[in-house]
């Protein structure tokens, strides 16, 4: 139902989350499970009446992202609530990274130290929140691998059912990870796309009554937990903005959402006033957003994923619009590496700084150094990149083992060259 203002009990139920409006047409609706507008059809999100908020007080908050909960739509009490309570990963300085590929400065943002090890523990905390308030008793999702698991670890500390579709021949880590929770895991017979079209007709039906879709009927709280990224990358800088971030694109929302938390850190008065660009990464084999900014178009032609980063293999990326809009904005780009070049990076950024980042982080490492190498990125300016997860989940996709088998003695080791 559309509003002109929210009642007191949503504006305590959502902190500082008072309604949510269309990004399309601007239409407000009632904190409640829906996701788009009945009007324009076009995405909801949280609109926010941000009251005052301080570097202190957010400095003085939990280890986790509910420092950040003056800005999120969630209860003043939620690091009270059994949660999974992520963030706070590393933003590690890459100087041996950036030595090779010829930056003055580089950050890594290591998000494979989450509970799950992958970012999705972020959107998923909030979406946890979310459905706590609205009732449900099971929570569920259509995931790429990454959410499956976040869900289910998410809805086994609060105590929810769980229930999540992934796409048939997803990374058998992935797979396991999701299922050792206890909650159910079925494969669709199909890619991401079908697995998501299949949950948005289980909404409408009775079998799927009082369930929580994460990613789908809760997607606008959801979404709002990828904003933490961008918070805790400009608490880590010292309270500022990067010159120049690279991230990762599957659906798109992630990227929209880290603007969408510099956007807010500015309003509120956190952080100056300054430029800084966006630049979205995308693998060759998934790249529909990439290929709509190379010809110039603002409309994403929908492909078949064929790419070993399986979790950036959206089709058919719902944020995609926005993320031109924003790549155009800021005077960044969208770019895209293929299988080879990801494998590549992957190794590239474990040999240099120790970190093993799964395919979606080699898609971020790979199109940074094309970015170098095409002179589209300054290699003057402060740089952040965004590894989404750890590279334990998708160990089929790189080639390393044991460099040799030799007797226990010190002539074998010499003989075998290794001395």
């Amino acid at each position: 139902m559309a509003i002109a203002a929210t009642e007191p009990t949503a504006v305590r139920a959502f902190g500082p989350g008072t309604a949510l409006s269309c990004r399309e047409c601007g239409e407000r609706y009632e904190l409640s499970p829906i996701f788009a507008c009945g009007f324009c059809f076009g995405p909801l999100e949280v609109a926010y009446d941000f009251g005052n908020v301080s570097r202190e007080e957010i400095e003085s908050g939990p280890k986790n992202i509910w420092r950040y909960r003056s800005l999120l739509p969630v209860p003043d009490n939620v690091a009270e609530l059994p949660n999974m309570n992520p963030g706070l990963t590393p933003l590690v300085r890459a100087d041996r990274l950036a030595a090779e590929l010829g930056l003055s400065s580089l950050h890594v943002k290591d998000d494979s130290g989450n509970p799950t090890h992958s970012f999705k523990d972020r959107v998923v905390a909030i979406a946890v929140e979310a459905a706590r308030t609205f009732g449900f008793t099971t929570l569920s999702c259509s995931s790429t691998g990454n959410l499956a698991g976040a869900v289910g670890a998410a809805a086994a500390r609060a105590g929810f059912e769980s229930c999540v579709f992934i796409p048939a021949g997803l990374e058998e880590g992935k797979v396991v990870m999701a299922a050792v929770y206890g909650g159910k895991v079925v494969a669709i017979d199909g890619n991401y796309d079908d697995v998501n079209r299949f949950c948005s007709e289980l909404i409408g039906d009775p079998a799927g009554e009082s369930w929580g879709f994460t990613n789908v009927n809760l997607r606008p709280y959801y979404a709002e937990g990828s904003k933490t990224l961008a918070y805790e990358i400009a608490e880590q800088l010292g309270w500022r903005l990067p010159d120049q971030i690279v991230i990762p694109i599957a659906s798109g929302s992630q990227l929209t959402k880290i603007d969408k938390g510099f956007q807010e850190l500015i309003k509120v008065g956190l952080v100056e006033d300054r430029p800084y660009k966006v630049f979205g990464a995308q693998a060759t084999g998934c790249s529909p957003v990439a290929k709509a900014w190379e010809s110039g178009h603002d409309v994403i032609q929908p492909v078949k994923p064929d790419t070993i980063a399986k979790s950036l293999a959206i089709g058919n990326p719902a944020d995609g619009p926005y993320v031109l809009d924003i790549a155009q904005r800021t005077g960044g780009s969208i770019e895209h590496v293929g299988d080879d070049e990801i494998v590549d990076a992957i190794k590239l950024l474990a040999r240099t700084e120790g970190i093993f980042a799964e395919t979606a982080g080699g898609v971020t490492t790979g199109v940074l150094r094309k970015l170098v190498r095409e002179g589209k990125l300054d290699t003057e300016a402060e740089t952040v990149i965004v590894n989404t997860g750890d590279g334990l989940k998708t160990l089929n996709a790189v080639d390393a083992g044991v460099t040799a088998t030799i007797k226990p003695s010190l002539k074998a080791f010499t003989e075998a060259g290794l001395a």
